[in-house]
């Protein structure tokens, strides 16, 4: 299996990536400096952009693999990126020694570690290849981060390569993206994401197929579907908000179960996360394993730290639940629009056929429209931090309203 094989529908970055590695191999091969790039087809920074679930990170995870494809065919005239030898196994599974992939779970990306992923770029790399750093959420990099990035990838050191992720070329700094080569995915299609669940997850077809056409080509959430029960709970819960908007009452009660399944969500991955690593920080710290023992004198700054990681953590993992409800309530109106404006597009929501055609019959397209922007309305006033219930409930009163 070829590193390139979980990038779907993206023939056209596929073929430039992998043109690229030819001619980083053949550098390495020969023991060209740096100063070799020039007019080549490799560079030292790229940025990867695309809508969410494109497969951003994974284009970019698979071409720091193809960069550290070790495999002798490369000899024969082979393209790098086999996706078997050591190189190519270890950079995909994240234990390459020349291989960083950093990506968060927070709001935002600070000047501290921005400063620790620069230091790490002036590294050699321990294999005598490239040194790779793979930054998942450049869009997350607060200014004071961004330009502590800068410089690094205005100078690179040697045989370093940076492969920065982001939504659009507006979410990184008009100074990092004028010096990186710019790659833009786009959202593959239904049958597509289809395809690869059931090649490589085997999922079951008609699942594969039915939630790949709910998350509309999103990658990651259409796995999630298709392996979560408690996602599928979720969505089916979502999808019931716009029959339950019809009074007051309804609206306010739809609101807050929506935040409420959201600070659901973030105690899930608190339950899950948060207990191993305080109990692996106590450890290290010097306190007896499982004993909720005294930490030694000093320590309190290390472990008030880790709290507030899991507390902002747990902020960020509420805002995207939320954010994913919003996403398919936008596709539950789209959806309805479709249908009350007779267009052949495939539904999003065929599953819930009935509860569109309920809506599209006891409205019209203008009120919709307004229903879809009432959701992106809350979508905005979320990003500018408006208190989560005082949003949500803006909307779902709008939404009555149409």
């Amino acid at each position: 299996m070829a590193v390139w094989d979980d990038l779907v529908g993206q023939d056209r970055v596929t073929e430039q990536l992998a043109a690229a590695a030819r001619d980083a191999d053949a550098l390495v091969t020969a023991g060209a400096s740096a100063d070799a790039l020039t007019g080549s087809k490799m560079t030292h920074a790229w940025l990867f952009t695309g809508p969410p679930g494109s497969g951003r990170a994974t284009a970019a995870r698979a071409f720091a693999a193809a960069l550290q494809c070790v495999s002798p065919d490369r000899a024969l005239g082979g393209a790098p990126g086999c996706g078997f030898c050591d190189g190519c196994h270890t950079a995909l599974v994240g234990t390459h020694a020349d291989v960083e992939v950093v990506r968060t779970d927070l709001l935002s990306i600070g000047v501290k570690e921005t400063r620790d992923l620069v230091r790490r770029a002036q590294l050699s790399p321990a294999g005598g290849r490239w040194q790779v750093i793979v930054l998942e959420d450049a869009d997350r990099l607060t200014e004071g981060a961004g330009n502590v990035l800068l410089k690094a990838v205005e100078e690179p050191a040697p045989r370093t390569v940076w492969l920065l992720c982001a939504p659009s070329l507006e979410d990184v700094l008009p100074t990092i993206r004028s010096r990186c080569r710019s790659l833009t995915l786009s959202t593959p299609s239904a049958e597509a994401v289809a395809d690869v669940l059931i090649r490589r997850d085997g999922i079951d077809p008609e699942l594969a197929t039915r939630s790949a056409r709910a998350t509309q080509g999103h990658i990651g959430r259409a796995r999630r579907l298709a392996t979560d029960e408690r996602a599928r709970e979720r969505r089916a819960a979502v999808l019931k908000l716009p029959l339950r908007v019809g009074d007051m009452g309804g609206c306010l009660k739809a609101a807050q179960e929506l935040i409420d399944a959201a600070a659901e969500d973030a105690k899930q991955v608190a339950e899950e996360i948060d207990a191993k690593e305080t109990e692996e920080l106590r450890a290290a710290l010097g306190a007896a394993a499982g004993t909720g023992g005294r930490l030694p004198r000093g320590t309190a700054g290390a472990m008030k730290e880790l709290q507030d990681k899991q507390k902002r953590r747990s902020t960020r993992t509420q805002r995207d639940s939320l954010d994913l409800a919003l996403v398919e309530l936008t596709g539950f109106y789209r959806d309805v629009l479709a249908i009350q404006l007779g267009s052949r597009v495939a539904l999003a929501n065929a599953d819930v056929r009935d509860s569109l055609e309920r809506v599209a019959s006891a409205s019209g397209p203008e009120r919709t429209l307004r229903r879809i922007e009432a959701v992106l309305d809350c979508r905005r006033a979320l990003d500018r931090n408006v208190a989560p219930l005082l949003a949500v409930e803006a909307m779902t009163v709008a939404l009555r309203a149409g």
